[in-house]
């Protein structure tokens, strides 16, 4: 059975996520709220947690996860960013936005596009997840909380524990986040291009 926390969604208790990061340094999954969408989540070098989270969304070694970072320090460890992509991304983040870049040699190759060397990277807007990597201190490798089979992530918090419960070490009820997933940007084009609308405002992206 998972353990189960309530967190506020605008004031953290520190407690409570020194607990969360505790679980995931220990290679815990959990099910935590974002900007976007609940996610599944687990620590980057953990290939036992990431088996788990296939399982649970029933995806093969070709899905694409998600690194979601504290902030474009971080993402500089992980993606190779050159000066316009970096004056993109600062006036997105943090926000419910998923860019796909060009890897570095710290992304696990089982992580990457097989062809493109590529991965998505974001950076919420919450202070849950704020204060999460803050202190796990390093980035949380994420997928949407959507159960094989279903059109749209799961959202209401019964239903979440009552699917997760068993699958999960640990659920972060961080009240209601919706279910519109992020905005994803392509930034290996040029220009960069959006490949999924979502939350995020695409204005920046028009003709």
């Amino acid at each position: 059975m998972a353990d189960y926390l309530e967190i506020h969604p605008r004031n953290p208790q520190p407690r409570l996520i020194s607990r969360a990061a505790e679980v995931l340094g220990a290679g815990g999954v959990i099910v935590y709220p974002t900007d976007s969408c609940y996610a599944l989540g687990c620590r980057i070098g953990e290939k036992s947690a990431l088996d788990r989270i296939r399982m649970i969304r029933r995806v093969d070694d070709k899905h694409h996860f998600t690194l979601v970072c504290r902030d474009l320090s971080e993402i500089a460890t992980y993606a190779r960013i050159d000066n316009v992509a970096y004056r993109l991304l600062k006036s997105l983040t943090p926000g419910p936005y998923t860019f796909i870049v060009q890897a570095t040699k710290q992304v696990p190759r089982r992580l990457l596009h097989p062809k493109r060397r590529a991965i998505g990277i974001r950076v919420p807007d919450t202070p849950i997840v704020r204060d999460l990597l803050a202190a796990l201190d390093q980035p949380i490798l994420s997928t949407t909380l959507i159960l094989p089979g279903a059109e749209e992530p799961l959202a209401d918090l019964l239903d979440i524990r009552d699917h997760m419960d068993h699958c999960v070490d640990l659920i972060i009820d961080g009240g209601s986040c919706g279910t519109e997933p992020t905005t994803v940007v392509d930034m290996t084009s040029e220009p960069p291009t959006v490949l999924r609308h979502g939350r995020g405002d695409t204005s920046l992206f028009d003709d």
